[in-house]
């Protein structure tokens, strides 16, 4: 972790995994949208006690910093303008748009080790499809296990009651508009 925060000149998005830093490759069109159609959607029921940010680190442990897509935080953890990361313990959502040159890490590696940081749920976007509508499964948090389990698969729209009242137009449509 101590490296993230104290090399020179990283590249921006730049995320620890397993000790290791990775550099993230440029974004596609459907990735940026879909985090703009999410983002404006989550907002838009958000209740007081919770904040939405895009892009920011997520402090796992010392050997994993990963920036999740979006992120779904207590209020109280926003410290200000300056802030750089959270912490595990304050995010209640994950969310990971899966682009081809990091599928590996957007379908596995992350959602593991944001299950075994305690963070309660994870949802997961890509395309679909011939025409490669968006769809979101959306994970819940076994305590026990520590891992996720799938509790839905949405296509034209995502409801859902965690971590809070949530409705989402998520269709082809909808992305086409941004």
């Amino acid at each position: 972790m101590d490296d993230l925060t104290t090399l020179p000149d990283l590249p921006p998005h730049t995320e620890l995994i397993d000790g290791s830093l990775v550099f993230v490759s440029p974004q596609r069109d459907f990735h940026s949208t879909m985090i703009d159609l999410l983002m404006t959607g989550l907002r838009r029921t958000l209740t007081t006690e919770f904040k939405v940010r895009r892009e920011m680190t997520v402090e796992l442990d010392r050997r994993n910093a990963p920036e999740p897509d979006i992120s779904v935080v207590r209020a109280d953890a926003v410290t200000g303008p300056d802030q750089t990361r959270f912490l595990a313990s304050e995010v209640l959502l994950a969310v990971e748009v899966v682009s081809p040159d990091s599928e590996a890490r957007d379908r596995d590696t992350k959602p593991r080790k944001y299950a075994a940081a305690g963070i309660p749920h994870f949802w997961l976007v890509e395309r679909a499809g011939s025409d490669g509508h968006p769809m979101v499964r959306v994970y819940e948090l076994d305590p026990v296990t520590k891992s996720y389990a799938v509790t839905g698969i949405h296509h034209d729209e995502l409801k859902s009651s965690v971590p809070y009242d949530i409705a989402v137009d998520i269709s082809l449509e909808a992305l086409r508009e941004l």
